[in-house]
């Protein structure tokens, strides 16, 4: 009997394609996709670009075997429970599920936390916005709590603050995400460098969302390449005013486009790459025409590279988009780490190295907001401290380039940043306590240097305030 079954051409092409389709990686990965595009706010102008980034995203992605789950226009309630409900399609599917989120509208950020915001935002304070905006955090860890292979959170959310009331007391653009603090798989891209604002474009999409529309659709292009490609289209098209950033704990590779098509494999284990240091990319740039070595460090997007760069092109078109670029790293990178510690002492050092920027009065809010906590233990805090270069040309002022480590205009070695360890003064206070949002939590202070007070952030543990679940006050 069984021979005669499978004599049947039939039953024997189904038989083989059967097996073909249980062999078949691709069939396995499960590609799910929100994509939310915010156009129409109610207290503020409304964004032409959102809902046309929303819809050719959704064309792109579907094309790329995502199910697409397309939104616009969201309330706050609305907003959550499309993210909840996102959440219960990926557990459904399963642990081998890639899970992506586009959004496209405005973003901001308050005390060092990142929020979305819904359209009828309508805040009088920037006490407001934790409680009518979304806070990215909280999407992050609804996406952790259920298992997947990776999650993709693609943001052209930096736009202007277009609230005036928070003008003066909101830092620009989003604060920097670590997703490497957190549970491995995360993919995280700002569609401009944290702390800074992207421009909405002239065009259909934003510039972000354009260049993404192409790289997204070279066939055997890591997702990684992708977004290289990425910030160089970017850059170029805003002549400079605006790079994309991104955050990676994958552990896999992933293309959007696999070489022989969409339903191909896509996964694998991702590259080892050898980060190169500054001695390195100097000796990679020496002789390299400016606006070829631009390129180059654009597509890399580290300091080690753009120091280089300085280093040795201190007088070329680029030199002051590469030394804003430094400066900006580095204060949103030590802005990080004193809202990460969130203790008094570590927003007085903040402030001791930027005195007066768009986050002075956030980090003189959050000192005033913690004087009743006490500090940890004495523990050991890490200043930058360096020499200041000489002004250079269309460059920013010495104060502020003594903070990253630039280089001096002329041709000559850059300053190198110092480790400077100190005990931060301490203040008597009385027993701090967690805000969550299920109710006070009440535990040690929060101690990073020395291991102590853990938290968690975006799924995984992370020394210091517990930035995925609450602040400590």
């Amino acid at each position: 009997m069984f021979r005669r079954a499978f004599s049947c051409p039939i039953l024997l092409s189904a038989a083989l394609a059967a097996l073909l389709a249980a062999a078949s990686p691709a069939k396995a990965e499960n590609r799910v996709a929100l994509v939310i595009g915010q156009s129409a706010y109610r207290a503020v102008p409304s964004l032409p670009n959102p809902a046309n980034d929303a819809k050719a995203m959704s064309k792109l992605l579907t094309d790329s075997g995502f199910e697409v789950t397309t939104a616009s226009d969201l309330s706050q309630k609305e907003f959550n429970q499309k993210v909840g409900d996102f959440t219960a399609e990926i557990a459904a599917r399963g642990a081998d599920t890639v899970a992506l989120v586009f959004y496209a509208g405005h973003g901001l950020q308050i005390d060092g936390e990142n929020y979305l915001v819904p359209v009828d935002v309508d805040p009088k304070r920037e006490a407001d916005i934790p409680l009518q905006a979304v806070r990215l955090n909280d999407i992050l860890n609804t996406l952790n709590s259920v298992p997947t292979r990776m999650r993709i959170l693609l943001l052209d959310a930096c736009r202007n603050n277009p609230f005036p009331a928070l003008n003066q007391t909101a830092g620009r653009g989003l604060a920097l995400v670590d997703t490497k603090t957190g549970a491995p798989g995360t993919f995280l891209s700002y569609s401009t460098s944290p702390g800074a604002e992207a421009e909405d474009g002239a065009g259909a999409d934003s510039p972000y969302t354009t260049a993404l529309l192409t790289a997204a659709r070279t066939p055997g292009l890591p997702i990684e390449q992708a977004f290289k490609q990425v910030r160089v289209a970017v850059n170029k098209a805003t002549g400079g005013r605006q790079t994309p950033w991104e955050s990676s704990s994958l552990t896999e590779d992933f293309k959007f486009v696999a070489a022989n098509g969409p339903a191909s494999a896509n996964a694998g284990p991702m590259p080892v790459t050898q980060k190169r240091s500054l001695e390195q990319w100097k000796r990679d740039l020496q002789g390299k025409q400016p606006d070829a070595a631009h390129e180059m460090i654009v597509s890399d997007g580290t300091p080690e590279a753009y120091q280089a760069f300085d280093a040795l092109f201190a007088r070329s078109p680029f030199a002051a988009e590469v030394r804003e670029w430094i400066v900006l790293r580095h204060k949103m990178a030590a802005w990080h780490e004193a809202v990460t510690i969130n203790t008094a002492a570590s927003y007085r050092s903040f402030l001791a190295e930027y005195p007066d920027t768009d986050l002075s009065i956030p980090a003189r809010t959050l000192i005033e907001r913690l004087r009743f906590r006490p500090n940890p233990p004495a523990q050991v805090a890490a200043l930058v401290t360096c020499t200041a270069p000489p002004p250079a040309p269309n460059a920013p002022s010495p104060q502020i380039l003594k903070k990253a480590g630039v280089a001096p205009a002329q041709d000559s070695e850059p300053v190198v940043i110092k480790k400077v360890h100190a005990t931060p003064p301490r203040d008597p206070e009385p027993p701090h306590r967690t805000v969550l949002a299920g109710g006070p939590v009440y535990g040690g202070p929060p101690m990073r240097a020395a291991g102590l007070g853990w938290g968690f952030h975006g799924g995984g543990m992370m020394m210091g305030r517990p930035m995925g679940f609450g602040r400590r006050f």
